[in-house]
């Protein structure tokens, strides 16, 4: 396991963004504007795990900041706790047998745990065989030379639904699990992290466009834990389903829990405010502020403020930008 909390990285990047926050003023290229200006990754990355996700994938600080010297410091302390890995356990607690009209397969239970210390939201998901050998063809076109010596379990033309074969693969998957997640670049690509949450992602942006609000928010709120622990290094990739969180509660009348997670949603874009999340973010949590009796001012004047700085262009809805979630 690598450790992250100790990168020199840290220190480059507090000097290039205090740099920036205090010569914000001056004139720069078109050429020199277009560059990311910092990046809060604590380190330097083979890929970018989040390629396939352009929007998500925030990993610059933005140059057009106006953050103080105050709030920089506590933004990345914040950034720094981020940085640190958190180390999971995977285990394949049991396994179920599946008959469904003409196929027959075995679900396996993974039970996934933060070590050291006491993890009470312990995340649980379901995989068949299918699902582990897609993910491994996947991961095989990024990563063939570090799963060179990566052994696989075959299927086999009988016998996949005795007690034998079951606990055998039960054992491998999990060792096959453990191993993926060891390797850095692979505990961090989209690939790998799909596969851990996705199904459930699916399931429940489904569940929200059939305005099925407490499944959906049921299941959103088994997986952002989940997907909080594998994407610690890149939070703004939760915000989605963070702000799905938001729509459900509103919808079901729960202003207080809406705000609560919108909260949590707007402060991991406080320095990405070209995200496509962080108007109709800001515009509903003015709403459920005023609905609560709470000080809206503040977001008001980040509104006007992101008003003047952008072209007017069409902004979708938070609850229009959630149902487009996993559509295909």
């Amino acid at each position: 396991m690598d450790q992250d909390s100790h990168c020199t990285a840290e220190r480059e990047l507090f000097e290039t963004v205090s740099t920036m926050t205090t010569f914000s003023n001056t004139n720069t290229s078109d050429e020199e504007q277009n560059q990311p200006k910092a990046e809060i990754s604590c380190q330097a990355r083979k890929e970018n795990p989040e390629k396939d996700d352009p929007q998500d994938s925030s990993a610059f600080v933005n140059p057009n900041s106006s953050m103080t010297t105050k709030e920089l410091q506590e933004y990345w302390k914040n950034e720094k706790r981020q940085c640190r890995q958190v180390k999971l356990l995977f285990e394949i607690s049991s396994t179920r047998i599946v008959e469904h009209h003409l196929s027959k397969y075995v679900m396996y239970k993974i039970i996934i745990l933060q070590t050291e210390s006491f993890d009470s939201n312990k995340s649980v998901i379901e995989r068949r065989y299918s699902d582990f050998e897609k993910l491994h063809r996947n991961l095989l076109e990024e990563f063939s030379e570090e799963l060179e010596d990566v052994t696989f379990p075959k299927k086999t033309l009988t016998g996949n639904f005795t007690e034998e074969i079951i606990n055998e693969r039960k054992l491998a998957f999990k060792d096959y699990l453990r191993l993926l997640y060891s390797m850095k670049y692979i505990r961090r690509s989209k690939k790998f992290i799909d596969f851990l949450t996705r199904p459930e992602l699916r399931e429940a942006y489904g569940c929200l466009r059939g305005g099925q609000y407490t499944k959906a928010l049921e299941i959103f709120l088994e997986v952002i834990g989940l997907q909080e622990r594998l994407t610690r290094g890149n939070p703004v990739s939760v915000v989605p389903t963070l702000c799905a969180i938001v729509v459900c509660y509103k919808d079901l009348e729960n202003p207080a829990s809406a705000f609560e997670y919108g909260e949590k949603a707007l402060s991991r874009l406080h320095m990405y405010t070209s995200h496509r999340y962080y108007i109709p973010l800001l515009e509903t949590m003015i709403t459920l502020a005023y609905e609560l009796g709470k000080d809206f001012l503040s977001l008001q004047e980040k509104l006007e403020e992101w008003k003047k700085k952008k072209d007017p262009i069409r902004i979708f809805t938070l609850k229009e930008l959630a149902v487009r979630e996993y559509v295909q």
